[in-house]
Formats: structure tokens, sequence, C-alpha cells
């Protein structure tokens, strides 16, 4: 049941890195030093003192910068293979009492493929935005991808089984609208 619960803390901490990358390793960071979350042996360095500083000074940084309308989508294009590999790395940090072999198959599969999905989701969802309101909307995307990546890296930890869900209903919903938009009204 251990194992269960880490895969699906694992997928909604990698979704959260598709958000941003690094507010969910703030607060896997958190969350280790506050005894709420454990990670695997290997990843102890998630709730380190200095993982603190960087990973808040890098949160920062990160969330500063989508709010400047031309960064924003130079971040989406660098940002598009970090955060496959955070929502890697965050996966495997909490997938527990499985081979290492499986865990990081798992990992990079689930982890960094729903993390990939996520941040090309929402890259295409400010790439819109950017040509229909000339940036200006794009504030409101980086405020709403922001709250999305909080409220699934924090509801990954406290509510595992909710957090899939959700993910599972992001999916669906980004599925639908891609569909609509390459094929018409009709899908």
């Amino acid at each position: 049941m251990e194992t269960l619960f880490g895969i699906m803390t694992g997928i909604g901490l990698s979704a959260a890195c598709g958000f941003r990358i690094f507010v969910p390793l703030l607060v896997m960071n958190l969350a280790v030093l506050s005894g709420h979350l454990h990670v695997t042996p290997g990843f102890e360095w998630i709730g380190g003192y200095s993982a603190t500083m960087t990973f808040g000074t890098a949160t920062v940084l990160e969330i500063l910068a989508y709010y400047i309308p031309w960064l924003d989508n130079l971040l989406d294009a660098i940002a598009s293979p970090v955060s496959i590999i955070a929502g890697t790395v965050a996966a495997a940090s909490v997938i527990v009492d499985m081979p290492p072999h499986l865990k990081w198959i798992l990992a990079i599969i689930a982890g960094g493929g729903i993390a990939g999905f996520v941040h090309g989701a929402t890259g295409a969802i400010r790439a819109k935005s950017s040509l229909l309101t000339g940036g200006l909307g794009n504030p409101l995307i980086a405020t709403l991808e922001l709250a999305g990546a909080v409220i699934v890296a924090v509801s990954a930890i406290v509510i595992p089984v909710l957090c899939l869900v959700f993910v599972v209903i992001f999916g669906i919903l980004a599925i639908y609208k891609a569909g609509r938009f390459f094929f018409g009204k009709r899908v």
C-alpha cells in the first residue's frame, strides 16, 4: 500500500513540476523538513537546508520571470526538458519498496511523462494567450499556473488519491481541448 501511495504522490508532484519546476521541489523540501514526507534513500538532499535556500531562490526567480510577457514564452521553451527531469526526480524520490530499475522506469515514464504533458498543455495555453492578447493576458496565466503548482504539490503530499483524480481530470480536459483545437468541434 505504501508503494501505491508513493506512486500517486510521485505522479502528483510530477504534474506540479509541469506547472512550475521549482515550486513542487520547494514544497517537497518543506514537507521533508517538517516530517510530512519521507524520501527514498539517495534523495535525502531534497530535505536539506541548503536545498531550502536553493529551491526558495529558484522559486522566487521563476515566479517573477513568468510575469514578464516575452520572457515567459522563452522560459517555456527552456523549461520543457527541465520540467521532465524535475518530474522524474520528484517521482523517483517518493516511490518506495520497488527495485531501482522498476522505480526509475516508472519515474521516467509516469513522472517525466506527466510533467512534460502538463508543461506542454500550459505552454500551449500561454502561446494562445500571447497571440490573442499580445502578452497582456499572460500574467493571469502565470498566476493560475502558480496556483496549480502549489495546490497540486500540496495535495500530492496531503491527499495523493484526490490529487491523482485532479491530474486525470486535467489530462482529459487538455486532450479534449487539443482535439477541439486540431479537429474542430466534432471531437
